[in-house]
């Protein structure tokens, strides 16, 4: 099955998310190896964002509590057991 938002086809979740914010994810999160100047460039190019649509983070968190309330298994956690110890029984005697 094939999902489209708008014209464009989205097939991760990065695509999705991309196409709801309507610019890269990397230019909000970042990414590893960046320069100096490339945080401070992409946090200037944010804010300008913001100041152009200033219900930017309202629509996100709506949209972010919308799928969370369609898919409340994201959340379902199944707790892991640690196996039983096994206790050695104790030496006795002297080493030689």
């Amino acid at each position: 099955m094939r999902a489209y938002i708008g014209r464009q086809q989205a097939i991760s979740a990065e695509d999705f998310a991309e196409l709801a914010l309507g610019t890269p994810i990397e230019l909000w999160l970042g990414e590893e190896g960046e320069t100096d100047e490339e945080p401070a460039a992409r946090e200037d190019a944010a804010r300008d964002i913001l100041a152009d649509n200033p219900n930017l983070p309202d629509d996100l968190v709506r949209m972010a509590a919308q799928v969370i309330e369609e898919n409340p298994n994201l959340f379902d956690v199944i707790p892991l057991t640690r196996p039983a110890r096994r206790r050695r029984p104790a030496r006795k005697g002297v080493a030689a």
